[in-house]
């Protein structure tokens, strides 16, 4: 870590401080604690500096970052494409944000899901076999496994 001349120290160190003080408040992913940093005023080249070097002692880790925040909303009515899209619009790739909802929802967490976004949208629903249909339809495109959507069906 070469810094020229006292200024780019002095804004390293104070860029570090800022991002250390807000990992101690929540996790943060790379991409959302650079946007904080430049909100911040805080010198692109330390931003990247700092990222870097907080990633490098994994203080920083997109991939735990995306676990834990689609934790955080699994009691919530959400879907997994919706998750998916949230996460990628909090900095996280693609790829990994997919890992992250393949980690986090097993099968019996998928289920739970489909059930409460099913029981929120059963006033759209009625017994009728088009009803039936299309809620599967709905629920394949919101992003749900087509095993847990058609054990969903077998089971209620």
């Amino acid at each position: 870590m070469e810094k020229n001349g006292g200024n780019s120290t002095d804004s390293f160190i104070r860029a570090e401080r800022i991002a250390l003080r807000l990992i101690a408040r929540a996790e943060q992913c790379s991409r959302g604690l650079a946007l904080k940093l430049e909100k911040r005023k805080c010198d692109p080249a330390s931003i990247r500096e700092v990222i870097s070097k907080l990633t490098e002692l994994k203080l920083i880790d997109d991939s735990r970052f995306a676990r834990l925040w689609l934790e955080s909303r699994m009691r919530l009515t959400r879907t997994p494409r919706r998750l998916l899209v949230s996460l990628c619009a909090r900095g996280i790739e693609h790829d990994e944000a997919q890992n992250a909802i393949s980690e986090v929802f097993d099968e019996e967490a998928e289920l739970a899901l489909i059930a409460r976004f099913v029981k929120k949208h059963a006033r759209k629903a009625n017994k009728s076999e088009d009803s039936a249909r299309s809620l599967k339809y709905l629920l394949k495109s919101e992003g749900f496994s087509v095993s847990a959507v058609k054990q969903y069906f077998n089971e209620y």
